[in-house]
């Protein structure tokens, strides 16, 4: 039996992302040091702590209960994502 293949084009997203919610908090802070005053309006002050390298930036938002979707955008707005 085969399998239908769509034939429709992908959606484009509207906004050309820079971070993504699975990168992880060291990652975004690296590459994208710009993005500090963003961590900082949410709380999150993850430039010193240990989990920082490894916990995702959804691990994060949702430990500390930051929409997520909300935190991407402003940290992509930081980091010069165009639209």
């Amino acid at each position: 039996m085969k399998k239908e293949i769509s034939k429709k084009p992908a959606a484009k997203p509207s906004v050309k992302s820079l971070i993504n919610k699975g990168m992880s908090f060291g990652e975004v802070l690296q590459r994208f040091p710009q993005t500090m005053p963003v961590f900082g309006k949410y709380g999150m002050h993850c430039i010193g702590c240990s989990m920082s390298a490894f916990e995702t930036i959804e691990q994060g938002a949702q430990a500390h209960g930051i929409d997520v979707k909300k935190f991407v955008d402003d940290l992509n707005a930081a980091a010069g994502a165009k639209k």
